[in-house]
């Protein structure tokens, strides 16, 4: 593969950070990601509630497509952190990376990943609220958040206005999705709009919709997933986002004809 014809706008089916390791260094303008996020190592039995039966309704509980989500916490967190440090050699000194992950309870306390961003140049954590969630454990309350860390170049800075939208983003999860954890569009959407980034990378891409909202915005994209299902589930998704846009501008041009 040779950099940029093979990358740029194109959906790469392999391990992210092979794939990461073979991009030139300062050639991206921004990353937005979420990682999965290890919910099968848990002191809590995995996706199980405290009386043995599984979450019935929770897509997670099948784990990802070509990756079961059960690493030892300190070869993820490992792994985790050696993914950082590619994003961050590949972004530009104007760039940055939106790293969107969930903390959780493990054996009583807060696993809040400082584990995996600690000494990384975090400049703020945006807090995604979303409603829905559940919670077998009486020891605390139910979660509603997710976070996502900013961690910037020096020379970073957002889009005209884009900090007027503070560090407090409210949106529903996407439900009609056929990948376990999809990102909802008008999140990346918010996130790539307050940038003036020209190409985007997001190197977990499930189900596309990094480069779903990226191609909204009128901006190139790199996907990257180890899953050939996602890969196709997110290549099916460019083709219909794209002859949408076409039946769009087509009737757009009626109108004025």
């Amino acid at each position: 593969m040779g950099y940029p014809n093979d990358y740029i706008n194109k959906i790469i089916c392999g391990d992210s950070l092979e794939v990461m390791k073979s991009m030139p260094s300062e050639s991206i303008d921004l990353v937005v990601t979420s990682p999965p996020y290890n919910l099968k190592n848990s002191t809590g039995n995995g996706m199980k509630d405290g009386r043995g039966g599984k979450w019935s309704n929770a897509s997670l509980i099948d784990g990802y497509s070509h990756y079961d989500d059960n690493m030892p916490h300190d070869e993820y967190a490992l792994w985790q952190k050696a993914c950082l440090a590619e994003m961050l050699r590949l972004i530009k000194e104007d760039g940055a990376i939106f790293y969107n992950h969930k903390w959780r309870v493990q054996a009583g306390l807060l696993q809040d990943r400082q584990d995996i961003v600690q000494g990384f140049p975090i400049r703020q954590i945006i807090i995604w609220r979303r409603k829905g969630g559940i919670n077998f454990n009486k020891g605390y309350f139910l979660p509603t958040y997710e976070v996502i860390y900013l961690i910037a170049k020096p020379k970073f800075q957002l889009a005209f206005k884009a900090n007027s939208f503070g560090d407090v983003w409210e949106f529903t999860q996407e439900m009609k999705n056929g990948h376990p954890a999809p990102f909802p569009v008008q999140l990346i959407d918010r996130i790539i709009c307050s940038t003036n980034a020209g190409l985007v990378l997001d190197p977990f891409m499930g189900s596309g919709t990094t480069a779903v909202a990226a191609m909204g915005d009128n901006r190139d994209f790199i996907g990257i997933d180890i899953s050939p299902d996602y890969c196709e589930m997110a290549e099916h998704r460019i083709e219909k986002n794209k002859t949408q846009s076409e039946l769009s501008f087509k009737a757009q041009t009626k109108l004025f004809v």
